[in-house]
């Protein structure tokens, strides 16, 4: 009898520890990191709209926190006085819920609008043209996700040493880049930006950087791991441009340029999973990246 009476007592003892200070936690059972990801959204029209309105309806299985933004947040010229009508009445919803973004710039937003998007708050670039930003904590208190945000309208020896040093820096699990131009692509509708991928590349191969997300074409796509990295292209939470994607490509694993869609990703220490997601909920494509 006794020993049954201690064993309950040492339980009960563990039970109120854990509850108190949240020890004995098993990493593999803690919640994902989740966030969104659009491109090109700056439209200001239905297509948008739909798009934002699925992002709300998504969330409500898969609460993500925030979201990434690949660029061209305003057309058509990134122009302060449409940030109403072209981000925050469409997303209003996300943003009442306290869904943070954190925006990168596209070549029609630099046009007019380089210095309000780069300090606009619910942008949160905090006046820099390119940042960094961690997400999720592990045990030892780096964080799980580091995130890269560029500027691929302008790639300079500046920012491709502050990149350098950055990434070099980081203790983080998953490192992340984020931008608007794709440096892998099969998309019809804008040449292959060579030039960029020859300065990018090697930092993110020497580095580890474990997935780049981009827009400017207008599509999705998911391209084959090159040299260790994943790529994808969200274009299409906006305007679209159909029959862009060459399907003979040989870089392409998955691709759609018939719908509008974002992503949802969802992170743990093991694994990424990436899923595209359609205005109409469908899903498009999912891809899981182990660690």
């Amino acid at each position: 009898m006794n020993n049954v009476f201690s064993r309950l007592f040492a339980a009960f003892c563990l039970a109120a520890i854990v509850s108190i200070f949240g020890f004995a936690q098993d990493s593999t059972t803690k919640a994902p990191i989740i966030f969104a990801v659009m491109g090109d959204t700056g439209s200001g029209d239905e297509a948008q709209l739909a798009v934002a309105q699925q992002m709300v309806k998504q969330r409500q299985q898969k609460p993500f926190d925030f979201v990434i933004m690949l660029g061209d947040n305003i057309y058509e010229k990134g122009e302060a006085e449409k940030i109403g009508s072209h981000f925050e009445e469409p997303y209003k919803d996300l943003l009442s819920a306290g869904v943070k973004f954190y925006a990168s710039l596209g070549n029609h937003d630099i046009i007019k609008g380089l210095e309000f998007q780069t300090n606009y708050k619910n942008f949160n670039m905090g006046g820099r043209r390119y940042y960094n930003f961690g997400k999720g904590a592990k045990e030892n208190g780096e964080s799980l996700l580091e995130f890269f945000a560029l500027d691929t309208n302008v790639m300079d020896d500046k920012q491709l040493g502050w990149l350098d040093e950055s990434l070099k820096a980081s203790k983080a699990r998953w490192k992340i880049a984020f931008c608007h131009h794709s440096i892998y692509s099969s998309a019809r509708m804008h040449r292959p930006y060579k030039k960029l991928r020859e300065q990018l590349e090697p930092l993110y191969v020497k580095y580890g950087v474990n997935a780049v997300f981009a827009g400017h074409s207008h599509c999705y796509e998911r391209v084959k791991p090159q040299q260790g990295v994943h790529y994808f292209t969200e274009g299409a939470s906006g305007e679209i441009k159909k029959r862009t994607l060459d399907r003979k490509s040989p870089l392409m694993a998955f691709g759609e340029d018939s719908v509008n869609s974002f992503l949802i990703v969802q992170v743990t220490e093991t694994e990424m999973k990436v899923e595209a997601i359609a205005a109409d909920g469908r899903l498009i494509d999912s891809y899981t990246i182990k660690h």
